[in-house]
Parts: C-alpha cells; structure tokens; sequence
C-alpha cells in the first residue's frame, strides 16, 4: 500500500551536525579561555537566543555573540571575522551522504509519496538537496522554521494525508519523532551519533501511530 514518507534532511540524508562540531571545537580552541570547559563553553553557546533561525547564518551569529559574552580580552573586528570562518568552512565542505541512502531512495520512490521535510534556510537547504544530487527522488521539498506538532497537523491539512498512512523518518526525537507522533502520524527514529544535543529528547509514544526504531536507514525496504 503506498505510504506517504516525509524524510528529514540533516544527519538522516548526510551529515551535517559533525561540521558543525568541527566549527564549534575551532571556537574553543580560538576563544582559549582561562577556566570554562568545552562543555561550559559549548552550554553558553546553546544558550544564546536563535534568533535567525537555523542554518549556518544563525550559527555564526550564536558563536559570535558567545565570544563577546565570554571573551576575556577586547572584542575586535578581526576577531569577529574569524569566528564567521569558522562557520563559512561549514558551507564548503564537501556533502557526504549517509550510507545506503542513495540505493534506498531509489528503491522507495517508485513505490511511495516521497517528501523531503527539513528545517532552517530556505535556499541553504534547497541548494544542499541539489548538491546531494536526491532531489529527483523526491514529490515535494518542504523546508519549515521549525518542526512541531502544528507543523504535522497542517501537513495533513495540506496533503489530505491518512494519518495511518504517513511517516515522519529522522534522526530527531525533538523535531522528527514526538510531535510527529504527538499529531497523528506513524514515525521511525533512525539514532545518529552526532545528533545535535538541542534535538535529543526521550522519545515520547504519544498518539495512536506506530514507531519503528531502525538502525540504518537502509533497513527501510524492509519496511516499506
């Protein structure tokens, strides 16, 4: 029976999260602070306000205003300029998708409603969808400020969706599995490693659908 499969992008599709690891452990080691941890360091950092949504634009802007918050010397331009490298590097850096992705895609998309639905910079993340070379796999590419239980709820509305019949695929107990299941929709949480710590939660079985648990997500054609 065809099945409507909404698939995250980041960290299920490619990686993404470990560069921005890398930026992050560029910061700490720039900023060279006299007693924070790198734990304490990367806390402030998740503390300050997103206030440009998600993206590399919004990292910049976060690791920015955690150095004037935390830096222990003058606050210079060129200082500044340096830490927007760091996220820059982000920008460049080669996509890598996960493993089985590709073959997986291709043996979904003949048989299901295939939807990229991510979240973050509009053209960011159109432009690594095209880079990924996956679009053509894929109905609909839906790029959202955020994912919530009202962001699932107006998916049905909008696609005249069968609960029963629509999955949330991600890595994300925060954005992709709770408030999926929370309005109605079946999901499978495929972990990642480097899941970003802002998007781990428990994951909650609220709701009636079902939750599958994968460990790659190349275990989809077992499933669908």
């Amino acid at each position: 029976m065809r099945q409507h499969l909404f698939i995250d992008a980041d960290d299920t599709l490619w990686e993404n999260n470990i560069y921005f690891e890398h930026a992050t452990e560029a910061f700490i080691e720039f900023l060279d602070h006299s007693s924070l941890s790198p734990h304490e360091i990367r806390a402030v950092i998740n503390e300050v306000e997103l206030t440009q949504g998600y993206g590399t634009a919004s990292f910049i802007h976060r690791l920015q205003k955690a150095y004037r918050r935390l830096c222990e010397r003058d606050v210079t331009t060129e200082a500044l300029e340096r830490i927007k490298t760091f996220g820059e590097q982000i920008q460049r850096h080669p996509m890598q998708l996960i493993d089985g992705v590709k073959e997986t895609l291709e043996y979904l998309a003949p048989r299901h409603m295939l939807a990229v639905l991510t979240k973050g910079d509009q053209d960011e993340q159109r432009l690594k969808l095209d880079n990924s070379g996956l679009a053509d796999y894929f109905e609909h590419i839906i790029v959202v400020a955020e994912k919530n239980v009202e962001t699932y709820k107006d998916l049905i509305q909008k696609f005249a969706l069968l609960p029963e019949r629509s999955w949330m695929i991600g890595n994300s107990p925060r954005s992709d599995i709770n408030p999926a299941l929370a309005a109605g929709f079946n999901a499978v949480f495929i972990p990642h490693p480097h899941t970003w710590d802002m998007e781990i939660q428990d994951v909650r079985h609220e709701g009636n659908g079902h939750l599958l648990t994968l460990h790659a997500f190349s275990e989809l054609r077992q499933h669908f």
